[in-house]
C-alpha cells in the first residue's frame, strides 16, 4: 500500500479517535441508574467523570461537579487519569501527524524527518488508545462488581449498597440504586480501537517511506584500477598520435 494512504488513513482514523476521547471525557453518562425493575421513575440519575446529575420527571437536570481528591478512591482517580493523559497524546499526535503528510509541502524537511514524524504521531496514538481502552475497562470493572454487590444488599441482605467509586447515590425506600454501562463507556471504548488502527497505520507508512528511501539511494558504480589504467595509456597514445601528424 502507498505511505501517502498509509498516512491520509492513519491521520483521519487519529482525529476521529481524539474527538471521540474528548467527547467521552467531557460526558457524564459514564453510569446511568438501572431503571429496568423501575414501575414509575421519577428521578433518573447518571454519573460522569466529572460531575453528578439527576434529572426529574418534569425535565428538569441538575448537576453536583465532583470536586476533590481524597473523596474518591484510587480507581476512579486513575480512571480520570487514564483518559487525561488519552486526550492530550491523541492531540499532540494529530497535530504531528498534520506536519508529517506527505501531501503537505514543507521548505526543508525531507521524507526521511516526515517517515520519523508519523512514527512518534502513531506510537502517540497507540499509547492513546490503549489509555482510553484501559481506563473504560477499570471503570466498567467497577460498575460489574457493584451492580452485584448493590443487587445483592437490596434484595438479598441488610445493608445498603455502595457504589466502590464513590459512586453510590442514595436512593428512597432504603434502597440502593444500581448502576449500569453509559454511552461515554462505549464511546470511550469505540475511541480507542480506533486510535489503535490509526496508530497502526502511522507505522506501517513509516516502513514503507524508509522502505522506498532505501530503495531510491543512488547506486556506485565500481570500475577496476586495470581499466582505469588501460584507458590512460590508450589515451596518452592518441595524444602523442595526433602530435606527430600536426609535425
Amino acid at each position: 500500500m502507498a505511505p501517502s494512504v498509509l498516512q491520509n488513513g492513519g491521520f483521519v482514523l487519529g482525529l476521529i479517535g481524539a474527538v471521540a476521547l474528548i467527547a467521552a471525557t467531557a460526558m457524564n453518562r459514564w453510569s446511568v441508574k438501572d431503571r429496568q425493575g423501575d414501575v414509575v421513575t421519577s428521578v433518573y440519575t447518571y454519573r460522569g467523570l466529572w460531575q453528578d446529575c439527576e434529572t426529574a420527571s418534569s425535565g428538569f437536570t441538575e448537576c453536583r461537579p465532583l470536586y476533590g481528591v481524597l473523596g474518591f478512591s484510587g480507581a476512579f482517580q486513575a480512571v480520570r487519569a487514564l483518559m487525561i493523559v488519552g486526550v492530550v497524546l491523541s492531540v499532540l499526535g494529530t497535530i504531528i501527524s498534520v506536519f508529517s503528510l506527505k501531501c503537505l509541502k514543507m521548505n526543508s524537511m525531507e521524507d526521511p524527518t516526515k517517515a520519523k514524524m508519523s512514527l512518534t504521531a502513531g506510537i502517540m496514538f497507540i499509547v492513546a488508545g490503549v489509555c482510553a481502552i484501559a481506563g473504560a475497562s477499570v471503570y466498567a470493572n467497577q460498575i460489574v462488581a457493584t451492580f452485584r454487590m448493590t443487587t445483592y444488599n437490596n434484595y438479598g441482605g441488610n445493608m445498603q449498597g455502595e457504589m466502590g467509586m464513590g459512586m453510590g447515590m442514595s436512593g428512597g425506600m432504603g434502597l440502593a440504586p444500581t448502576y449500569t454501562f453509559g454511552p461515554a463507556l462505549f464511546v470511550a471504548w469505540i475511541g480507542g480501537g480506533i486510535l489503535l488502527v490509526g496508530g497502526v497505520l502511522k507505522s506501517l507508512a513509516f516502513r514503507e517511506i524508509m522502505k522506498n528511501e532505501k530503495s531510491s539511494y543512488p547506486g556506485v558504480v565500481y570500475k577496476p584500477q586495470s581499466h582505469a589504467k588501460t584507458d590512460q595509456s590508450d589515451h596518452h597514445s592518441e595524444g602523442g598520435k595526433r602530435e606527430q601528424n600536426y609535425v
